[in-house]
């Protein structure tokens, strides 16, 4: 099959209904996270003080990470940030997992502040669950630049 056969051919999926269900994945999981962490406050600030790598930064944080992914959740329900939505996902996926690697590496404390059947998950488990996340975020990210360029094409 040639390229322009390909071009001609009509997605069974399209790209913007792919982009549709990658965001709401992303808002489900913030939003899920956000909640359980907060409806669990006592629990997820004496976990995060028990971190070897953010115990100084404990008193903040315990607000500032719900509020980062409520604050992400609603940016990939409106429509023109959707792209902004994305990258933040990316973002706080790509920081989860490295804190992940510096724990699982660098420290002898291995707290989890997971919330809800998040925090249920061992180590390995997350790592994969973020990685999986981060490649979700990097599909959306492109596809969401291609309809982009597709309604960029249009208008010319």
């Amino acid at each position: 099959m040639n390229t322009k056969t390909m071009k001609a051919e009509k997605r069974w999926i399209s790209a913007e209904l792919v982009v549709d269900v990658i965001s709401y994945l992303f808002v489900l999981l913030f939003l899920y996270a956000a909640v359980s962490k907060l409806i669990e406050y006592d629990q997820f600030k004496i976990q995060i003080a028990k971190s070897p790598i953010l115990t100084d930064f404990a008193t903040i944080l315990v607000w500032l990470v719900p509020a980062i992914e409520i604050i992400i959740a609603v940016l990939l329900v409106i429509p023109n940030r959707i792209m902004m939505g994305l990258y933040a996902s990316l973002t706080l996926m790509f920081l989860f997992t490295a804190y992940i690697i510096i724990i699982l590496n660098f420290s002898d404390s291995i707290p989890c502040s997971c919330g809800g059947v998040l925090a249920k998950m061992g180590w390995n488990e997350h790592l994969i669950f973020n990685v999986m996340f981060i490649i979700i975020a990097i599909s959306g990210i492109l596809l969401q630049e291609e309809i982009k360029q597709k309604r960029i094409t249009k208008k010319t």
